[in-house]
């Protein structure tokens, strides 16, 4: 039975609260997620994001009634498809994805069932009597009779990624207590302050976010300096190379200004800045052995006070 004219009115009610609280949306996919799951992530969620449900047509018809008012919302609108929900946060992006899909159950393979990642069975003994030794054949699996058990040979991928279980692989895996899947909520897409990005943007992390911005600044510098246009990231290389230019001018030259006296002068006489530069690290090593032998006297000085007195004469 469908949704009355007045729950309707609530949803829309109350997703157009939601959207005006909190600046942050997840779309999550809620394939295979159980009631019981699903109560566990709200009480995850507890105080940190709000998790609401519904079908997809009232979800669109609730967007599209909003968009006069908030437009920026109409980026939502082509991804709810599926079995989808929203979660509205006001809290770091990156913690709450890590406690949506923190939940995960596993779950059996399921004839008819898309497999979210590859099912291999290993090779090993699997305990079973050598009368199903047939169904290994028919699935290409190869075995061998050891102590009166079917064992594998070697490791076999019997489900791939993206494709549907078949009745007869779903078969083998529950024979061998195999639950190679697990469910839970999966991010789809992320609407943040106006802005929608996947949920991989998230994995980006802070230093890599540094080091991009400072490539693109040093490739705009070097663009602006070859082209001789000034901006502003290439300001200060200008500056500096200007400097320099004025300091190879005044040694070339006899002309002579604040900045270019001093260089001139240790080009004229590198010695004498030697010998500057040698005496005060020599006063500091005279100094540094004046201290070790004040300390050392001082020690000697001790002892010999000490020496052939015990504490109660």
């Amino acid at each position: 039975m469908g949704a009355t004219r007045a729950d309707k009115e609530i949803y829309f009610e109350k997703l157009k609260e939601l959207l005006n609280k909190y600046p942050s949306i997840f779309l999550v996919n809620v394939d295979n997620v159980g009631s019981n799951q699903m109560h566990q992530i709200r009480v995850a969620l507890r105080g940190k994001g709000v998790v609401l449900m519904g079908k997809n047509t009232m979800v669109r018809r609730a967007l599209r009634s909003i968009l006069a008012e908030y437009p920026q919302f109409e980026r939502l609108v082509p991804h709810v498809k599926g079995n989808i929900g929203f979660v509205f946060t006001a809290g770091d992006l990156k913690e709450i994805r890590e406690i949506i899909v923190a939940n995960k159950v596993a779950a059996p393979a399921r004839a008819g069932a898309f497999a979210p990642k590859d099912v291999t069975v290993p090779a090993g003994n699997t305990g079973m009597e050598p009368g199903k030794t047939s169904f290994f054949q028919a699935l290409g699996i190869p075995t061998k009779i050891a102590r009166g058990t079917i064992e594998i040979v070697s490791d076999v991928k019997v489900v791939v990624a993206g494709t549907r279980v078949g009745t007869s692989e779903a078969t083998l895996l529950n024979m061998l207590n195999i639950s190679p899947f697990t469910y839970g909520m999966s991010v789809v897409q992320i609407f943040d302050s106006g802005n929608a990005f996947s949920p991989s943007v998230l994995d980006v992390d802070e230093q890599e976010l540094i080091d991009r911005f400072l490539t693109g600044i040093k490739t705009i510098a070097a663009l602006s300096l070859a082209l001789k246009y000034p901006t502003l990231v290439s300001v200060s290389h200008s500056l500096v190379n200007a400097y320099k230019n004025l300091i190879a001018v005044s040694l070339a030259t006899d002309y002579t200004f604040e900045g270019s006296e001093k260089v001139k002068e240790y080009l004229a006489n590198p010695d004498a800045f030697a010998v500057a530069e040698a005496v005060p690290a020599a006063s500091a090593a005279a100094a540094t052995e004046t201290k070790a032998e004040e300390k050392v006297e001082e020690a000697e000085e001790e002892s010999e006070e000490d020496m052939g007195f015990g504490l109660f004469d």
